[in-house]
């Protein structure tokens, strides 16, 4: 099978992350980078063996790329996106999809009009001990779901925010602790426990001087009957790790870890044998999400399948986040459409 070539754009930290994902895989090749500057254009494609471009229509048009992996700021994702597809360039973007639902569909739209094949990044849901989370949970193994809650309780010093020009803009960012960090749990959560049905929410700005919100709580039904609770921050001291906690008529299950999740607790009524009490997360290389998941988007395009998290599973996450951010604007609880 040929090798997919990719276009990383954007020079930033995780457009790092998505260069070494690609370079790991053998299927797989590096050979452009768009940046909007050259120097930081020349420092990424000297790093990474790649050319470079400040031409974004060059990069796309050009036969030496066959995909696109876009880390540029997340209000600009769709953009980009659209953009891609439009030249028939096949599309795997860093998470959100877009900061609104309108945006997201668009791109949605765009990529199944032009026959190009559209991930997004959340790499978590590829990791072993999330999937064993997820059998389990499926198996009914905890019993009948009755809560599942998400926590994401992260620090961001002053600089985090001071130093970029677009973190925590309603413009560029869409949000701040539930849209840019806490966006992992969230899609694990509805990834692991279902759709939500409804959801009533409060965002504040609390510590940091930002457009958006750095402390967040909300309240979910769930489709399936449960309730649960999402508590997402950047201005907590100490960073925590990610916890979500699911608890069923027959036990408890614990995912923790916010890079590295791991079965933290099992406690299962009935089966005593297959309980788990871990204070220790597996030994995963920290990249290594992220490269099963392009090898996922790899093997979608070579055998003309969606990729397992394609535009719409992406959308998930960000339509419970927009619904958060708008029952706390009008004070309301707001319902989700059906799935």
């Amino acid at each position: 099978m040929p090798t997919i070539r990719f276009a990383v754009l954007g020079t930033g930290m995780v457009a790092r992350v998505h260069a070494d994902a690609i370079r790991s895989l053998p299927e797989a090749e590096l050979t452009y980078v768009y940046s909007r500057t050259e120097e930081a254009g020349q420092r990424f494609a000297e790093a990474y063996g790649c050319r470079r471009s400040t031409d974004l229509e060059a990069v796309l048009g050009s036969a030496e790329v066959d995909a696109v992996a876009i880390c540029t700021p997340s209000g600009t994702h769709a953009d980009y996106a659209i953009q891609a597809a439009r030249r028939r360039k096949h599309v795997l973007v860093e998470k959100p999809l877009d900061i609104t639902l309108e945006n997201a569909d668009a791109a949605i739209q765009a990529c199944a009009g032009n026959g190009v094949k559209l991930g997004v990044i959340f790499q978590l849901r590829f990791m072993s001990e999330a999937l064993r989370a997820k059998k389990l949970l499926d198996d009914g193994m905890i019993g009948k779901l009755i809560e599942a809650d998400a926590y994401m309780k992260f620090y961001r010093p002053e600089a985090y925010y001071r130093n970029s020009t677009w973190k925590g803009t309603h413009r560029l960012d869409g949000g701040g602790s539930l849209m840019n960090q806490g966006i992992h749990g969230i899609d694990l959560l509805l990834w692991l426990a279902g759709p939500v049905q409804s959801v009533s929410a409060r965002v504040r700005t609390l510590k940091h001087e930002i457009e958006a919100e750095d402390t967040a709580a909300a309240v979910v039904q769930f489709r399936n009957g449960a309730i649960g609770v999402i508590q997402g921050t950047t201005s907590v001291y100490p960073d925590h790790p990610q916890l979500l906690a699911f608890h069923g008529t027959n036990g408890t299950l614990e995912l923790a870890g916010t890079e590295v999740p791991y079965i933290r607790n099992l406690n299962v009524q009935d089966r005593p044998e297959l309980n788990i009490l871990s204070s220790q997360p597996p030994d995963d290389h920290l990249g290594e999400a992220h490269r099963l998941q392009f090898r996922d988007f790899i093997q979608a395009i070579r055998e003309n399948r969606s990729p397992l998290i394609d535009g719409k599973e992406g959308r998930r996450a960000l339509e419970l986040v927009t619904a958060i951010y708008e029952s706390s604007k009008y004070n309301r609880t707001v319902r989700l459409d059906e799935p």
